[in-house]
């Protein structure tokens, strides 16, 4: 497991004892491989990807965090990472929240010609009006994809962003994040997400989303804020997108009690 070994050591070369950060540059990773002798991953950005979303740190770094932090990792610039200890990295669908069934909109074709869970998943949202109906606002696509670059953090991805409307006027900016299969959601990206709000939509209210597709399709929802520097869940829900006729008069009966 070469990515392991390489993010190990460009840690422990770095790390002291009481360090709540550690700096570090791509070329690294690079240094590192050639170090342990191993081969020069083709694509670097898989590292850091693989740590931030699909797999734990290694033992040797988690056993130097307090029990109450874990680290993360966070672009800090062109080229430019940090190892930064937080409360919460990753956000985890309660398998304990009820599911709510919402009749499927999304055209058959739609989804049979999907290419990604990713992409599958922003489908759904997107035919079925899930920002509307999680918000409780008129919610618009804006962009797909957007790559842009943050001050001191450098170049970040979002997967959708929305814009929207409520029945007082007010206006928001809705960045969207999310993921399919086993990659799992990260409060690294919503808080660049805050950070690009801030700076390129100011006068909108800017209110994440991170959505997943948990266990047989649920699609789970979060909404999240920034609260004393670190990403925090405001609501979660989660939906099963089923055919009208398999919402039944209990289901009802029992939403219209739970509101």
């Amino acid at each position: 497991m070469s990515y392991e070994k390489i993010i190990e050591r460009v840690f422990l070369d770095r790390y002291s004892p009481g360090d709540v950060e550690v700096e570090f540059v791509r070329d690294d990773l690079v240094d590192a491989s050639e170090k342990l002798g191993v081969s020069v991953p083709k694509n670097l950005g898989d590292i850091l990807y693989a740590f931030r979303y699909r797999r734990p740190l290694p033992q040797t770094i988690l056993d130097t965090a307090p029990a109450d932090r874990e680290w993360t990792i966070r672009g800090a610039g062109p080229a430019a990472y940090v190892f930064r200890l937080v409360t919460v990295n990753r956000i985890v669908p309660n398998a304990a929240l009820m599911t709510i069934k919402i009749p499927d909109a999304t055209p058959e074709i739609v989804s049979a010609h999907a290419m990604s869970d990713e992409q599958a998943l922003l489908a759904k949202i997107r035919y079925n009006r899930l920002i509307d109906v999680f918000l409780g606002v008129s919610a618009y696509s804006l962009q797909n994809h957007l790559r842009t670059t943050v001050p001191h953090i450098g170049q970040i991805e979002v997967d959708e962003i929305y814009v929207a409307v409520d029945s007082m006027g007010r206006q928001f900016i809705l960045p969207v994040q999310a993921k399919g299969g086993s990659d799992q959601l990260s409060v690294i990206q919503s808080e660049q997400d805050f950070l690009w709000c801030r700076e390129r939509l100011p006068d909108l209210i800017c209110r994440p989303i991170l959505t997943q597709f948990a266990e047989n399709d649920l699609i789970a929802m979060f909404e999240v804020t920034m609260e004393n520097g670190e990403i925090k869940v405001v609501q979660e829900k989660h939906y099963r997108l089923v055919p009208a006729s398999e919402v039944t008069p209990d289901d009802l009966t029992r939403y219209r009690n739970s509101a």
